[in-house]
C-alpha cells in the first residue's frame, strides 16, 4: 500500500502561490493515477485536479482551471500543484490521493482512490 506525504502548504497572501507536493512511498509510483483534493470545515472534500499515470493526461476543477497546474515526476515518486493567483475562499486542507491505475471519467470522485495522504493547510489571507 504506497503511503503518501503532503508539504508545502502555508500561509499567502491573496494574488500569492504556492507549490505543494506529494511523496509516495514505494517504487511503482508510475502505477498510479493521482489526484488532488481540498476539504474545509464542515464540507464534502472538492476534487482540484489530477493527473494520469504517465501525466499525459490532466483534468482540473473548474475553479481552478488556468491558475493551477499538476504535474508529476515518476523518478521522484512526487506529484506537484502549482498554485497561482490563490484566493481566500481555496483556504482548506489540501489533500494527495492515489488510485492504482487508470482514472477514466471517475477522477473527480473521492471514492476512486485507493489512498490518502494526511493533509497540508493552506491559509490564503485577504
Amino acid at each position: 500500500q504506497v503511503q503518501l506525504v503532503e508539504s508545502g502548504g502555508g500561509l499567502v497572501q491573496a494574488g500569492g502561490s504556492l507549490r505543494l507536493s506529494c511523496a509516495a512511498s514505494g517504487r511503482t509510483f508510475s502505477t498510479y493515477s493521482m489526484g488532488w483534493f481540498r476539504q474545509t470545515p464542515g464540507k464534502e472534500r472538492e476534487f482540484v485536479a489530477a493527473i494520469s499515470r504517465s501525466g499525459g493526461y490532466r483534468y482540473y476543477a473548474d475553479s481552478v482551471k488556468g491558475r493551477f497546474t499538476i504535474s508529476r515526476d515518476n523518478a521522484k515518486n512526487t506529484v506537484y500543484l502549482q498554485m497561482n493567483s490563490l484566493k481566500p475562499e481555496e483556504t482548506a486542507v489540501y489533500y494527495c490521493a492515489s488510485r492504482t491505475g487508470d482514472l477514466y471519467i471517475s477522477y473527480s470522485y473521492t471514492g476512486s482512490y485507493d489512498n490518502w495522504g494526511q493533509g497540508t493547510q493552506v491559509t490564503v489571507s485577504s
